[in-house]
């Protein structure tokens, strides 16, 4: 017989060390996407050096990382569920800086595959705990504003990306070879950039460890349960989570595809220059990006509080509406300036739901049972979003309008069909999700 446990009556961490975990935690997320992006940067003396092809270098950027990051988040979701989810986040923190300073010695495609994957796993044991565990230091009305400020982390470390990249790629196109100190070991000096960025993740890990373990509250039981049991219960609502998980994966389809092909736009259809376009995209997702994370947080928790059940989906209707004219019309701009314009009110809107979402999935279900949910949800907005919306937009530019110019039109394709169907999925499930939070919150009141 599992062993039960009532639900919790002391008061929640205070404020202070509440958001010192947030923070923490963000960080930790800047340095998992400056880790996991930084190779993208780095395609030209790559494959120069190690003689690889295109097909393997997309290997290296896509499935070495994606397949392993989004697999692996199921098994280690289910741990967290039951244990401790600091000693979990400081050993994924620990695993993918170290495999990111791996690269840094690699001399082989192999090699380098085999140390992505480990980037990918690491990196899968950071979110899905980090869920949980914020969620537990915060009230329900204050779930989504500290889940946004976590989300921070991702822009701010896409952002700085960018940034390192801009600095460091001419110093590594015209080759040549590096002599560490110490150990006499030879490099090319590319490969210094992937030592720079892994070995502070050390640092990182050793602070994930000043962060306290939340007492886990709503819970029913003291151990993770059965996994015909989790199935059981996204069964029961599985209305509510196919329109959560679809609608937000839609949205991660369009910020992913407009992410990837944005500053290629402006240099197609505008005649911008490379570093013009990339770092005017860096820009936008650092700041608007950021700050559309922390509006969505605070209009969803604002509904919360206001007595909305249905806040979350309300945020995700809201978002979508509006966003749509926007997703429309920049593509067609005549002039560079009113595209970026454009842009800007797009990158702030595109975030918004993506400190809502996780926090709408904990409002819904056991207390035993987040970490795994959060992984459910990255599983499919990642295979959705990250998986197909980059490569969505590319296919419709070579095999539809067999002509890179028309880059545009595709952007306008496939953003605003995305946009039409998660506003569709959010509309219709609000009624779903209302009866899906009803039901939850009569289960913790009875635990």
């Amino acid at each position: 017989m599992q062993a039960t446990q009532q639900v919790a009556t002391s008061a929640y961490p205070s404020a202070q060390r509440a958001w010192y975990a947030v923070a923490v935690l963000a960080v930790a997320y800047v340095f998992s996407f400056i880790d996991r992006q930084i190779l993208s940067l780095l395609v030209v003396p790559i494959r120069r050096d190690l003689h690889i092809s295109d097909t393997q270098m997309s290997l290296l950027m896509g499935i070495s990382f994606a397949l392993f990051y989004t697999l692996f988040g199921f098994p280690i979701g289910r741990m967290a569920d039951s244990r401790s989810r600091r000693n979990i986040i400081t050993g994924g923190v620990l695993t993918w800086s170290l495999f990111t300073a791996g690269c840094g010695l690699t001399a082989s495609f192999l090699q380098m595959f085999l140390m992505r994957v480990g980037v990918g796993v690491g990196e899968a044991a950071l979110s899905p705990p980090a869920y949980s565990l914020i969620s537990d230091y915060f009230r329900p009305q204050r779930r989504a504003l500290a889940l946004s400020v976590y989300g921070v982390g991702m822009y701010v470390g896409a952002g700085l990306a960018l940034v390192i990249g801009g600095v460091i790629v001419p110093y590594t196109m015209a080759g040549g070879i590096v002599t560490l100190p110490l150990i006499g070991l030879s490099i090319f000096s590319w490969q210094l950039t992937f030592l720079f960025v892994g070995l502070p993740g050390v640092l990182v890990a050793m602070l994930v460890r000043t962060v306290r373990e939340p007492e886990r509250r709503e819970r029913r039981s003291a151990v993770a349960p059965p996994i015909s049991a989790v199935f059981a219960y996204f069964k029961q609502h599985r209305a509510t989570f196919a329109c959560h998980h679809l609608g937000a994966a839609l949205l991660s389809f369009s910020a992913y595809g407009a992410s990837a092909w944005i500053p290629t736009f402006l240099m197609r259809t505008y005649g911008w220059g490379a570093g013009r376009a990339g770092m005017v995209g860096g820009c936008m997702v650092t700041v608007f990006s950021s700050l559309g994370i922390l509006a969505g947080g605070w209009f969803c928790d604002f509904l919360t509080r206001r007595g909305y059940r249905d806040a979350h989906f309300r945020v995700g209707l809201t978002v979508s509406l509006i966003t749509l004219p926007v997703v429309v019309l920049f593509p067609l701009m005549p002039k560079a300036g009113l595209a970026v314009a454009l842009i800007a009110p797009y990158t702030f809107l595109m975030s918004t739901m993506f400190g809502v979402a996780p926090a709408a999935v904990h409002q819904v279900v056991p207390n035993e049972m987040r970490a795994q949910a959060g992984a459910m949800y990255l599983f499919v907005v990642n295979i959705v979003g990250l998986g197909t919306g980059p490569t969505v937009i590319a296919l419709l530019t070579d095999r539809v309008f067999h002509d890179d110019n028309m880059l545009r039109y595709s952007l306008l394709i496939a953003c605003t069909g995305a946009y039409v169907l998660a506003t569709l999925l959010w509309w219709l499930g609000l009624k779903p999700y209302r009866r899906s939070v009803e039901q939850t919150e009569a289960l913790r009141s009875g635990a």
